[in-house]
């Protein structure tokens, strides 16, 4: 048995790679995987006890443990096969230094996802908003992160996208968002049953938060416009990811209590005043 463990594989001037060698090795990699394996069964166990949040947070440092151990193992590896690390690094400068300047991106998104990992402003399962586009967070990784769009789309979006411009979370630290909507009526109608119809159509969905009085429902008249009076709905809601059909759901509702109401939109509307020339005969 010992015999063929100290059978030699491979060998150069500065290198004896043996068949023990390879089964140490073998064997680093396996415990890795059968370690990581364990401590995500202990993480996804601890995850379905608490909320989103602990759960996103839980995946982040299950992301930063499996990098760190494939670093180790590798690390281990290489050193069990006899390869000085030193010696690999320092023969191969010049070539790292050229790899440095044709993957300058790539190494960026790589920091940048060690960052988002380590402070956690950006989890799996967040609404974001980048760019114009929103989409929920589907998975973190080194260098990339997926983001599933309201169009049904997996968007791979590079990390450092997401340190370096402006990102709105939506559900950064709280479930529930406000929203609104803006809507002008024709001058003339009566104002307080505007904000009647307006306050109802919002509080009769099902997806507005209505039963707590730290998001109330509100209701302003915000400007005095060309044709119209314009006021806005303030509502709180944790339909985050599809906000744009539950608005367009109380705009129907809107548009309905106007009708029984009596109450127009107006649309924008000029007069022509035509002066006659007085010079012609």
């Amino acid at each position: 048995m010992f015999s063929v463990l100290n059978r030699t594989l491979f060998e150069t001037a500065k290198l004896n790679i043996s068949v023990g060698d390879v089964f140490a090795v073998l064997l680093v990699i396996a415990g890795a995987f059968i370690a990581l394996r364990l401590v995500r069964a202990g993480l996804d166990r601890r995850a379905r006890l608490h909320n989103m949040e602990q759960a996103s947070r839980l995946h982040s440092a299950f992301l930063l443990v499996k990098y760190t151990v494939w670093v180790l193992v590798i690390t281990i590896c290489l050193q069990l096969l006899g390869i000085n690390l030193t010696f690999l690094l320092a023969g191969s400068a010049a070539l790292l230094v050229g790899l440095g300047l044709g993957l300058q991106q790539t190494f960026s998104d790589i920091v940048s996802g060690i960052i988002i990992l380590m402070e956690g402003t950006i989890r799996v399962g967040d609404v974001l908003e980048v760019e114009g586009l929103v989409g929920r967070v589907a998975e973190i990784n080194l260098r990339t992160s997926t983001v599933y769009s309201r169009n049904g789309m997996n968007v791979i979006v590079p990390n450092h996208r997401f340190i370096n411009e402006n990102v709105v979370n939506w559900s950064h630290n709280s479930l529930e968002t406000r929203f609104t909507l803006n809507v002008g009526v024709a001058y003339g109608s009566d104002e307080h049953v505007v904000s009647n119809v307006l306050k109802k159509s919002a509080l009769e969905h099902p997806m507005v938060i209505t039963n707590d009085t730290e998001h109330p429902v509100v209701v302003r008249l915000i400007d005095f416009g060309n044709s119209s009076l314009d006021f806005e709905i303030l509502f709180w809601s944790r339909n985050i990811f599809y906000i744009e059909q539950t608005k367009s759901e109380i705009r129907f509702t809107i548009v309905e209590g106007f009708r029984k109401a009596g109450i127009v939109i107006p649309f924008p509307q000029r007069d022509v005043h035509i002066i006659p020339d007085k010079t012609e005969p």
